[in-house]
């Protein structure tokens, strides 16, 4: 596999219907280490219009598979169709970038993991909040003890979902949960690792009859501790309420909204760089555009040999978890 003649990693987007899509485009072609080539849209209903597309090369599958210049290719496909498309670059030896979340059968991303390993290829997960620095800090305070002895975590991310969306969502009995609510058991499992018990509950409250599960609660049990993971579909201005939480025996560290970032640590005792009492920080948001920290990392894994910061068990124990709370997994 060749490389571009100017350093840069070429890469190409597969899909267009994935929510992130559009800022994935744009990050792509200002980041300094990539040449963006162009997008493949295989799938007639996902989008073609708009500013984001002006200006782009349109290529077929066969070409971005088949261009050996191509090292990494981010697929943005609706997530009944990603993890098809995703495993098709690996078998081309590509780098990936797979949005969340990858498809619904374990086996076919396990299998897909295996293979990424034996080409020496890394299939990245664009978990959205993996990199988002209030979280990475309150992470931080409970994995170093400054918490104290960490029994609860709790997150939500409420957010109005339209009909459209609603109806491709509602082909998956996890609804919300599986397409967003994802994001949180990412952190939980980040935070904790592997459930003793899930329990999922999923509703459908709209009086659309979408069959959508669009009320959804998760509870996470683990020996000494609970994570508690909502998404509900309703709240018009649902991101500014949005949260994560995670409690100790010496204190709370709370992050909300997520954007603007602020962190919230509230402690009985002073413990690493936080003093005693309630106080607030407003961590710096990391330069560059949306995504930037994701693309830089697998820039780093690809020409620096740089150890991805989470492994193929974390993200296999993720998906595990997600189908299980979403009873999608038996």
């Amino acid at each position: 596999m060749g490389a571009a003649s100017n350093g840069k990693i070429r890469v190409a987007m597969i899909g267009t219907a994935h929510g992130h899509a559009a800022s994935k485009i744009r990050a792509l072609r200002v980041l300094p280490e990539f040449e963006f080539v162009g997008i493949c849209r295989p799938d007639a209903d996902e989008p073609k219009d708009g500013e984001v597309f002006q200006g782009v090369r349109w290529m077929s599958l066969e070409e971005v598979l088949g261009d050996s210049t191509i090292e990494l290719v981010a697929v943005e496909a609706f997530p009944g169709r990603n993890l098809d498309y995703a495993r098709k670059c690996v078998s081309a030896g590509k780098f990936v970038h797979l949005d969340k979340p990858p498809g619904a059968d374990l086996a076919a991303l396990r299998a897909m993991f295996a293979e990424a390993g034996r080409r020496k290829r890394v299939v990245q997960m664009g978990y959205q909040w993996r990199y988002h620095p209030g979280m990475q800090l309150a992470i931080e305070a409970a994995r170093n003890g400054w918490l104290g002895q960490v029994h609860r975590m709790r997150a939500s991310i409420d957010k109005p979902i339209g009909p459209e969306e609603r109806l491709e969502l509602a082909r998956f009995r996890g609804g919300v949960m599986f397409s967003e609510g994802c994001h949180l058991v990412d952190r939980a499992v980040a935070l904790f690792g592997k459930p003793n018990n899930i329990t999922g509950f999923l509703r459908h409250e709209s009086r659309l009859r979408d069959g959508l599960m669009d009320n959804t609660l998760v509870v996470l049990e683990y020996e000494r501790a609970m994570a508690e993971l909502s998404i509900a579909s309703f709240q018009p201005n649902g991101g500014s309420y949005r949260k994560l939480e995670i409690v100790g025996s010496n204190g709370v560290a709370l992050v909300q909204p997520y954007a603007p970032l602020r962190l919230m640590v509230d402690l009985k005792e002073a413990a690493g760089p936080y003093k005693a009492g309630p106080q607030v920080l407003q961590p710096a948001a990391p330069p560059g555009p949306a995504y930037a920290p994701d693309f830089e990392e697998m820039a780093r894994i690809m020409r620096k040999g740089e150890k991805p910061s989470y492994s193929v068990e974390h993200d296999l124990l993720t998906q595990e978890t997600l189908l299980k709370a979403c009873g999608m997994l038996g």
